[in-house]
This record gives C-alpha cells, sequence and structure tokens, in this order.
C-alpha cells in the first residue's frame, strides 16, 4: 500500500526558484558581514540539552525541540527498579532526562557562547563572528512562523564598547538598503525595563515584565495587564507599566521614564547608553531610527541595548531581525567577564517580504547552463559531450540533452522551459564540418560556428 508523501508541520520543501532567491539573500548579508571585518563559524544542528535549557526563559524552553535517546532507552531507565510503573508517575520535567540528553538548537547565539568558552585559547578579543544556519522551535506555525527556519547571525564579544552596537545597526541599515526592504530599526535598553521592574517593587520581576511586554503586538496591553496581573504583579505596579507601556516612541520620553522609574541607577545607566548610541548613530545611516521603549525583546539573557528590525510595507509588516547587548552569557559556561553583543536576520521572513513586494533581481531565476547542446544521434550527443567539457574547462556553464529518442522539437522545449539562452544543434553535417549551429532562443536567430568562436561569444 503506497504511502502518501508528507512534511512535518511549520516546515517547506525549497525548489530551484526558491532556493536561488534565499541565496541572494544570504549572499547579500554574508558580503556586508565580510566588510565588516566578520568572520564565519558553525556549529552542531543538535546541543547537550543542559547547554540549552534555562537560556531563553520558561516559555523558550518549553519551545525546544528534544531529542529521544537512541536504543532501548525505556528500558535503561527501568532497569533495577522493582515497578516499572513507577515511571509513569513521573512528570515530564521528571522524565525528560532520563530520555533524551540533547536537543535541537533554539538559537545561534547561546551555541556561540558555548563556542566561546570552549574554544577562548584560540580565540583574539574582542572576536568578531557570524553564522548562517537553521535553528528550530516547536512553536504553532502560522503566517510568518515556521518551527525550522535560518537565522544569519553576527556578534562581537570580548568588548564593553557601544561603538559595536553601531556597528552591528550598520550591518542592518546597509543589509536592507541593498535588498529595497524597507524597514524601522527599534531600540531600547534592557536596563530601562530593569529599572521599571524595580521600581515595581523587585528586579527579581524583570524576565515576568520583559515576556509580558514582548507580546504586546501579538496580544495587545488589555491581555498583557491581564497576563501581568497573573503572575502576581500588584495594581501599584501594574499603573506603572501601563503608563510605561503609553509613552510615545521617541527619546524625549525618557523625561516622563525618569518619574515612573524613579531615577534609578539601572535607568541612569540605560539611559546613559542609549544617548551614547545615539551620537554615534546621528547622521550615519539611511533607515529611520525609534526608540521604543515597548520593545522588550523576551529572552532572558539581554542586558543592554537590545534592537529589532520591523518591515514597512505590504502585509508583512512583522519583525524580521533582532538582537542585543549580553554580558553574563558565557559565565553560565564558567567564562566570566566576556560581555557581548549580536544581531539576526530573520532569511525566511525577509524571503517572504521581498516575495510579496516583487523585489528580486528580474535575472535572479535563469538557469545557470547557457547553453544545451542539442542532437539527432548518438555521434551528435558525443560531439555535444565533448563541446561542453570544453566550455566547462573554461568556466562557463553547458550541457548536453541526455536522450537520443527525444526529437530536436523536444529538446528546444526543455531548454526554453529552463530559460537557457542558446542551444547547439549537432547533426551529421556539423560534424563533419566541425560547425556548431547556434541558436538563441529570445530571438531565434541562428548560425553556423565552431567551438572556438563560441567559446569567445559565451565567454563574455
Amino acid at each position: 500500500m503506497s504511502q502518501k508523501p508528507s512534511i512535518p508541520q511549520g516546515t517547506r520543501d525549497f525548489g530551484p526558484t526558491e532556493v536561488l532567491q534565499r541565496k541572494y539573500v544570504l549572499n547579500c548579508i554574508e558580503n556586508v558581514f565580510k566588510q565588516a571585518g566578520f568572520m564565519p563559524i558553525e556549529t552542531p544542528s543538535m546541543e547537550n540539552l543542559s547547554t540549552l535549557t534555562g537560556k531563553y526563559g520558561s516559555e523558550g524552553d518549553q519551545l525546544l525541540y528534544k531529542i529521544i535517546n537512541s536504543g532501548d532507552f525505556f528500558k535503561k531507565i527501568t532497569e533495577g527498579n522493582d515497578a516499572t510503573n513507577s515511571v509513569g508517575n513521573l512528570t515530564s520535567k521528571q522524565l525528560l532526562p532520563l530520555i533524551a540528553e540533547k536537543g535541537l538548537r533554539y538559537d545561534l547565539t547561546v551555541p556561540f557562547a558555548r563556542y566561546v568558552v570552549m574554544n577562548r585559547n584560540n580565540i583574539q578579543f574582542p572576536f568578531k563572528r557570524y553564522q548562517m544556519q537553521p535553528v528550530w522551535r516547536a512553536d504553532r506555525p502560522q503566517k510568518g512562523r515556521y518551527r525550522e527556519f535560518w537565522q544569519c547571525d553576527a556578534d562581537i564579544v570580548g568588548s564593553d564598547s557601544l561603538l559595536n552596537e553601531f556597528e552591528l545597526l550598520l550591518i542592518y541599515d546597509q543589509v536592507f538598503q541593498q535588498l529595497h526592504i524597507p524597514v524601522t530599526i527599534k531600540i531600547n535598553n534592557r536596563k530601562i525595563l530593569s529599572a521599571l521592574a524595580e521600581a515595581c517593587g523587585s528586579i527579581e520581576l524583570i524576565n515576568t515584565i520583559a515576556v509580558g511586554i514582548d507580546k504586546l503586538d501579538k496580544i495587545g496591553l488589555d491581555k498583557v495587564i491581564d497576563e501581568l496581573k497573573n503572575e502576581g504583579i500588584n495594581e501599584q505596579a501594574i499603573e506603572k507599566i501601563k503608563a510605561y507601556l503609553q509613552l510615545p516612541k521617541h527619546i524625549d520620553s525618557l523625561t516622563a521614564l525618569e518619574q515612573i522609574c524613579n531615577n534609578n541607577a539601572s535607568f541612569v545607566k540605560g539611559k546613559e547608553e542609549i544617548e551614547e548610541l545615539l551620537v554615534y548613530l546621528k547622521d550615519r545611516t539611511h533607515t529611520a531610527i525609534e526608540i521604543d521603549f515597548s520593545l522588550a525583546r523576551g529572552l532572558g539573557y539581554y542586558t543592554g541595548t537590545i534592537v529589532e528590525v520591523q518591515a514597512n510595507a505590504g502585509t508583512l509588516k512583522m519583525s524580521i531581525g533582532g538582537g542585543g547587548r549580553y554580558d553574563n552569557l558565557t559565565s553560565i559556561f564558567g567564562l566570566n567577564g566576556v560581555s557581548g553583543v549580536g544581531i539576526s536576520f530573520g532569511l525566511d521572513r525577509i524571503c517572504d517580504v521581498l516575495n510579496e513586494l516583487n523585489l528580486y533581481p528580474e535575472n535572479l531565476i535563469a538557469k545557470s547552463s547557457k547553453i544545451l547542446f542539442c542532437h539527432f544521434e548518438k555521434d551528435g550527443q558525443l560531439k555535444g559531450l565533448d563541446y561542453t567539457l570544453q566550455l566547462r574547462s573554461k568556466g562557463i556553464a553547458a550541457e548536453v540533452y541526455p536522450d537520443i529518442t527525444k526529437k530536436i522539437g523536444k529538446q528546444l522545449d526543455y531548454a526554453n522551459a529552463l530559460n537557457i539562452p542558446f542551444v547547439g544543434i549537432i547533426g551529421e553535417s556539423e560534424i563533419k564540418q566541425h560547425q556548431i549551429m547556434l541558436k538563441e532562443l529570445s530571438s531565434g536567430n541562428q548560425t553556423e560556428i565552431n567551438i572556438s568562436d563560441l567559446i569567445k561569444i559565451l565567454g563574455h
């Protein structure tokens, strides 16, 4: 009985057109990374769960894909137990370490922090790296949100300078200018959120408040407030958070924030960092920069500047990039005093926006081969194969039609369907005269030519 083929929900196949489009975006991003002095690394698709858990907050931990241990894992956890049904009494949190030791990476930042710690003796600080690989999240699939997707990250570790934040924002500016995507770069500082948490009663509330605020665009102010109340935040603190979230998205709002946050030390430091970053940015970028105090970035490891990039055209007005400063991430793996800052591009969402706005170059989806050699019989095919190899040796993409039984018309249809610009027809007379009947498919013009002149024409 045949099986109906399918793929997991939230994943996708990519045909030649989509792959070429994605490579176009990847090449654009990578070239800007290289121009800014970043070096590439890659890390494994899977990490030890101990590396991943506890780094993304409680909600992030729930979205980690766990990999079941190989072999008879159930036998291993029940050996030596008098009552195997005792396993059934365990909670999923208790059972997980017994059956899964590894997981698919959730992002590229935590694996990078792990990499830095493991390779610290071979790294020259400040270390500037870029990484472009897929990540996985057990999220609910919807438009613009996938379970498997690519991130393109750039990070700088080993330096506290806010010049690094500017360099990364400049990368955003240059990439989206080249891709012609209109965007707004939103910035905030987690120290401001820490100041709000302190004003609400305790710095320990920072992650609860940040996770709640991070949902503002998705669920609205009222539901965010309801969630924060359910987390036990009192009415006085709720009023402060409401006032905070209703501030205009402008640097002048810092004056009102000073009162909301009681001008505490965290607020003063956050304000200083925002103002210094704006000095670097002034008149040095083409992209709109917006101070957005409702920006939270729910991931628990951010400690300073946070940034998000929002597309501003079409129906997909969504986040297509984000990042921030993290001071303590490597300390989790035993390396203290190494501050870092990084940004990420969401490749899949960027491609969705480019598709909707029809912003890909017109000649992008062209067949890589410049010529297809067509033939009437075996001798013509063999001669076409020799010509193909000569062209390839000169760096010219060429191929020969594989089936002898197909008529010339079918072979020409194949070339047209794949947008191959030229065909070289080889019959008995062409073989004798060492000639090729060259036909340009767009115009229909054809002429007899030898292989030397063909190389000159196609090599331009």
